[in-house]
């Protein structure tokens, strides 16, 4: 199983720019796909990003051309760049590996605010 720590979230103005990082710990990361989720409170978990073993990504429409999902299997490290951001993309963010992931990471709080 795997575990994952998620950081670099923040508060920044609409149109700006995060990066989040999500470190696992845990063998094999590299042959997992992986997942990027949001969870607005009151809400339920939102799927935006998905990276596959071999780095092929797919968004959410609601995301689509403004985040972009990177992995360096080397540092068992996923990346989220996350550009133009808009109110709604507050949130906490998640990562996840499906059927491997032991229990959900503490997440990283983005707050998009002017």
């Amino acid at each position: 199983q795997l575990q994952f720590v998620e950081s670099g979230g923040g508060l920044v103005q609409p149109g700006g720019s995060l990066r989040l990082s999500c470190v696992a710990s845990g063998r094999d990361f590299e042959i997992y796909d992986a997942l990027w989720w949001r969870q607005v409170p009151g809400n339920e978990r939102e799927w935006i990003a998905s990276i596959n073993s071999g780095g092929t990504t797919d968004y959410a429409d609601s995301v689509k051309g403004r985040f972009t999902a990177s992995r360096d299997n080397a540092k068992k490290t996923m990346y989220l760049q996350m550009n133009s951001l808009k109110a709604e993309d507050t949130a906490v963010y998640y990562c996840d590996a499906p059927g491997v992931t032991a229990t959900w990471g503490p997440g990283a709080q983005v707050s998009v605010s002017s």
